[in-house]
């Protein structure tokens, strides 16, 4: 009786604008290998090490998001396969599918996958997101500064041991917009499901311009040219809007020609602690020593943990054009995906 009272009380965590956060993305550590030109500034700082959250932290911070009503968590990084310990992480963390996790997905740049993808596959991860940018590989080693065929070779490895792939590309106008044919073709050939993504406001430098974007429109343009282009119904929280291309399904996530916000359910944490209820949130939420505690509180519900989350997830805004106006006036927040996650 006692436990079914608790359960009941637990709140959701929601926004102003009625939107229930299910989706937790935690980012275990702000390095790469690769310098992706959209993501990774020139000179990047990294966090250092005695300052990340420790995995038994961010576990015990997951299973409070768990027992609030997350359902999926995602591992991302940086790289996320750079820090020792992610699979035992991962496993750790099938122990919250008893309290109501239903998926533990990783994003990853797949150039460690051939020596951790059976790994992954064993620790209980149920999907993968990988980035590939190009198939060219003269051209992917000028957007990465890495090699081509060590991330192939990697998804190969990962579909051997069975994981569905997502495959993620990030497209930059007159630089690897001319891979969107080539990389519809391999696709279908892999069985993969590949998800086109505007260039975004997220690198650490701010050489963003709406220049550089292909928007939606010019991407299904390019495809219609070559196949039959079918739209899917039933985007809901979904940042990607589903097209059948020759029977195929691809997506595209559209943020800046067409934002998909309506219906996020998306919140991130980064690897030192700091919370974000938006990818481009001017404000985070330092919640390292409030997560610090959460080992130490026993049976004891951490009812300010929850009023704090409650309060900043309530404030999330409308949506990525609703914070670019605000920005009109105010300091633009220097933000890298590479700190906080894709």
């Amino acid at each position: 009786m006692n436990s079914m009272t608790h359960v009941s009380a637990v709140r959701v965590f929601q926004d102003q604008f009625g939107r229930e956060k299910r989706k937790l993305r935690i980012s275990v550590t702000d390095r790469c290998n690769f310098k992706c030109v959209y993501c990774m500034p020139e000179h990047p700082e990294w966090m250092k090490k005695h300052d990340l959250l420790s995995f038994e932290e961010l576990y015990h911070f997951c299973k409070f998001m768990v027992q609030h009503g997350i359902e999926q968590i995602r591992i991302t990084g940086g790289e996320p396969l750079m820090r020792q310990g992610v699979v035992h992480f991962i496993e750790q963390l099938q122990s919250l599918k008893k309290q109501g996790l239903k998926r533990i997905s990783m994003t990853t740049n797949g150039h460690y996958l051939k020596q951790y993808a059976a790994a992954l596959k064993q620790a209980g991860l149920d999907d993968l997101n990988i980035s590939l940018d190009s198939l060219d590989a003269e051209q992917f080693q000028h957007l990465t500064k890495k090699q081509l065929h060590t991330v192939l070779e990697g998804i190969q490895v990962a579909q051997q041991v069975g994981f569905n792939i997502k495959i993620n590309t990030v497209l930059m106008k007159g630089i690897n917009d001319d891979q969107i044919v080539p990389l519809v073709q391999w696709a279908k050939l892999q069985k993969v499901e590949l998800r086109f993504i505007e260039f975004m406001p997220l690198d650490g430098d701010q050489n963003w311009s709406q220049a550089d974007v292909v928007t939606e429109q010019e991407i299904l343009s390019q495809l219609s040219s070559q196949f039959t282009v079918q739209v899917l119904e039933g985007q809901g929280a979904n940042p990607a809007r589903s097209y059948r291309v020759d029977g195929e399904k691809v997506g595209i996530i559209s943020t800046i020609s067409n934002s998909f916000c309506g219906e996020c359910d998306r919140l991130r944490l980064n690897a030192q602690g700091e919370f974000y209820n938006c990818l481009f949130a001017k404000q985070g939420l330092n919640l390292k020593s409030d997560i610090q505690q959460l080992a130490q509180l026993n049976q004891h519900e951490p009812f300010v943990l929850e009023s704090k989350l409650s309060t900043y997830v309530w404030h999330k805004e409308q949506g990525f054009h609703a914070i670019q106006k605000q920005q009109l006036h105010q300091p633009v927040r220097k933000i890298s995906m590479h700190m906080i996650g894709g």
